[in-house]
């Protein structure tokens, strides 16, 4: 099932899409990669879509990639007496750990960590940032503050606190119990909520124990701050533009965006844009030019992947959501000024030997009648390096592992192949033929680039680079040795 575009799209299952024939439509519409959202469903359920989306590869014969989000830690306001206050612009209103239920003067906000964290002058920020108050006094059970946008405040509405890095950890213990329910299920990547420092995420890679990729979330505003140390601990990255909007002034998002999006090109990892992209789909079969304009925005950038949320979990046209994003992400492509934005935005190249082999692959396939590139990988990293480069052909990665096939599902322009170790480089040459004919990438007349490293088998040994025919002698070779 080949893609007529390189940008991938993430799909959130959820009400709307729980069936096989539902699952299997997205996919065949163009989901490359299904979102498990791990705030909503129990166990079973999730076990459930699991086993749905693994069935859908089986009969389809395409490595999917199944990515779990973990929910994080919720920080909510308690309840109030009357089930809701309205709270005037200038009022005064205090945040405490007293259990009792609120009225228009206080509600317990039962997280003693924001307490300790809270200083005079930090915005507290209350129902998606409708509601925005200013500390003026605080202690460790309370936080006397001034309202500066008013409105309703209810039960339990969510409370984000922009201003400080919270002294609590990404992984609540009902994410530690999800983290290990997922892992052992066997999904491909893990999506780490409310992170603030590296070391958040080197405490889930932990717990994973290499059984999952780790994909960190950044909608905080101290993520983008140490956004740096998170890269270079996580293997992908999800710029979850929801929260950041919240928290930061929304017209910080778009350039925090682009920044995030080169980084994560620079380093060869993959990165998703995420929220709210097609979100009038949910209940409209037709999304409107701005959600259109921003989706296109994001390939533009050269992101990896763009994901839908609602639109496909609770939405009333799931199936359209992802035609959509498909339609999109191939008319940009097929711009002129696409590949002109791209090269633009190519970055300065690495020192390292496979560095210099996967930039002169994408150099000799857009220089010369070259169809494909044919990367044979381990561990996926010169799958993501040959991605890395965007270049104008289609990358074929070539692995005997299908964990990896399936997490270079998420990476753009990678068409992932299953093949037979190997022990030559012959042998990989043959393969690679095989399978660019096979998947009507190249024909008999035709070349590909095949790059690999010797000795087989060993990650990070990319090392080689062979220009190939894709005539008819390698394709019915008998001593492929």
């Amino acid at each position: 099932m080949r893609r007529n575009r390189n940008v991938k799209i993430v799909a959130t299952l959820g009400p709307s899409s729980e069936t096989y024939d539902m699952v299997r439509a997205l996919h065949v519409a163009g989901a490359d990669v299904f979102r498990l959202n791990m705030s909503h469903g129990s166990h079973d359920e999730i076990r459930e879509k699991h086993r749905i989306i693994r069935e859908v590869e089986r009969d389809l014969e395409r490595p999917i990639a199944i990515l779990a989000d973990l929910q994080g830690p919720k920080l909510r306001v308690g309840v109030f007496a009357n089930g809701a206050e309205e709270l005037e612009i200038d009022a005064h209103f205090r945040f405490d750990l007293d259990e009792a239920p609120g009225d228009a003067t206080r509600v317990c906000l039962p997280h003693p960590e924001i307490f300790a964290a809270l200083k005079p002058g930090a915005t507290l920020l209350v129902n998606d940032g409708k509601i925005r108050v200013k500390v003026d006094k605080c202690g460790a059970d309370f936080a006397d503050c001034k309202v500066i946008a008013g409105g309703t405040i209810s039960n339990r509405k969510g409370v984000n606190v922009p201003d400080v890095v919270l002294p609590l950890a990404a992984l609540s213990e009902k994410d530690r119990a999800d983290l290990e329910f997922v892992c052992r299920l066997g999904v491909d990547w893990l999506a780490l909520s409310f992170v603030q420092r590296p070391e958040d995420v080197i405490e889930a890679r932990e717990l994973a124990d290499g059984r999952a990729a780790i994909l960190s979330k950044i909608e905080k505003p101290a993520a983008v701050e140490h956004f740096a140390e998170i890269l270079e601990v996580s293997d992908g990255i999800m710029v979850a533009r929801g929260d950041l909007g919240v928290e930061l002034p929304v017209q910080a998002v778009p350039p925090i965006q682009k920044r995030l999006v080169r980084l994560c090109r620079a380093a060869a990892k993959p990165v998703i844009v995420a929220t709210q992209m097609l979100e009038s789909m949910i209940e409209s079969p037709m999304p409107t030019r701005a959600e259109v304009s921003d989706v296109a925005t994001a390939i533009y950038e050269g992101t990896d992947a763009i994901m839908l949320s609602a639109e496909s979990a609770a939405g009333k046209y799931p199936v359209d959501a992802v035609k959509t994003m498909d339609k999109v992400a191939t008319e940009v492509e097929a711009d002129p000024n696409y590949r002109q934005i791209i090269r633009a935005s190519r970055g300065e190249r690495q020192g390292g030997v496979a560095d210099a082999i996967v930039a002169a692959a994408r150099e000799i396939a857009e220089t010369t009648d070259i169809k494909a590139i044919c990367c044979f990988t381990q561990t996926g990293t010169t799958a993501l390096m040959t991605a890395r480069e965007r270049p104008g052909v289609p990358i074929l990665a070539m692995t005997n592992l299908r964990s990896t096939a399936r997490q270079l599902a998420l990476s753009w322009g990678c068409y992932c192949v299953m093949t037979a170790e190997l022990s030559r480089f012959k042998q990989a040459v043959v393969n690679a033929v095989r399978a660019a004919r096979a998947g009507g990438f190249a024909g008999p007349e035709d070349q590909i680039v095949v790059t690999a490293g010797v000795p087989f088998n060993m990650s990070g040994t990319t090392n080689i680079l062979r220009v190939a025919p894709c005539d008819e002698r390698l394709i019915y070779s008998t001593d492929p040795g």
